[in-house]
């Protein structure tokens, strides 16, 4: 098996991350190139990314708030991100197709978690489709319900995990 590892975004990653952004989600779901420059450049530490010997494979990023609105597509933006805020949302948890259903986005969650406990933060949050509240669920997110976001013409759901 190869050596799998992860650590803080850098801006040359765009490129590569962009790839799997698109690959992976379907139309208006993904983010555009200029949005994933945004949040490299704007919160690093909120960007982790989850690589082999050759290649990104996944990453997570976010931004982090003093007050959460998650169904808020401006914040996608970075719009209300603070990086002194104890609050984290999640924009994107995504891991390559060529390498999904091998247990890499539980190595890519612990690690962002374990991180953003490292920093102080209070929370996470996040929206995601039914189909993955299991995942987020198996690493202690709480399900709150249906979420007012429509983004991308999907249904979606919240979920928090608190941190301390």
């Amino acid at each position: 098996m190869s050596i799998i590892k992860s650590r803080i975004v850098a801006e040359q990653d765009l490129e590569r991350c962009f790839k799997i952004e698109a690959e992976s989600y379907a139309g208006d779901e993904a983010a555009t190139k200029e949005k994933i420059l945004k949040r490299i450049q704007t919160y690093p530490e909120g960007f982790i990314v989850l690589e082999n010997e050759e290649e990104i494979i996944g990453f997570v990023n976010s931004g982090a708030t003093h007050n959460v609105e998650l169904s808020d597509e401006e914040f996608k933006e970075l719009v209300g991100h603070d990086p002194s805020g104890l609050h984290i949302v999640i924009m994107s948890v995504v891991i390559h197709p060529k390498y999904q259903r091998r247990g890499f986005a539980n190595l890519l969650l612990n690690h962002f978690i374990g991180s953003m406990k490292e920093m102080g933060k209070s929370n996470i949050y996040l929206i995601c489709q039914t189909e993955l509240i299991d995942l987020y669920a198996h690493h202690g997110f709480k399900h709150l319900g249906e979420s007012g976001s429509n983004h991308g013409g999907l249904s979606w759901h919240e979920m928090s995990l608190q941190l301390k």
